[in-house]
């Protein structure tokens, strides 16, 4: 049996203008997906996978809320990924 990772799709709200350069960070993180800036409520949308929730939960917690440009966050997790 093959295990799947979990995927968990993050939202973030940045301080005006530094959307494109936090998405330049997250995209040199080994368990970033996809990261890209968009417009809308949100400034940047961020698809992570990883085999475990601590290992997400680490990202989250240790490198995106740690950025200085990152003013909130909104996380959810894939129920069964496919």
């Amino acid at each position: 049996m093959k295990w799947k990772k979990l995927k968990a799709y993050i939202l973030l709200s940045t301080k005006p203008g530094t959307s494109l350069e936090v998405v330049r960070r997250l995209k040199e993180v080994k368990e970033t997906v996809v990261a890209d800036a968009i417009f809308g409520r949100y400034d940047a949308i961020v698809i992570l996978e990883a085999p475990c929730l601590e290992d997400i939960n680490k990202v989250v917690y240790k490198i995106i809320e740690k950025d200085p440009n990152v003013i909130r966050t909104e996380t959810s997790i894939v129920l069964s990924p496919m």
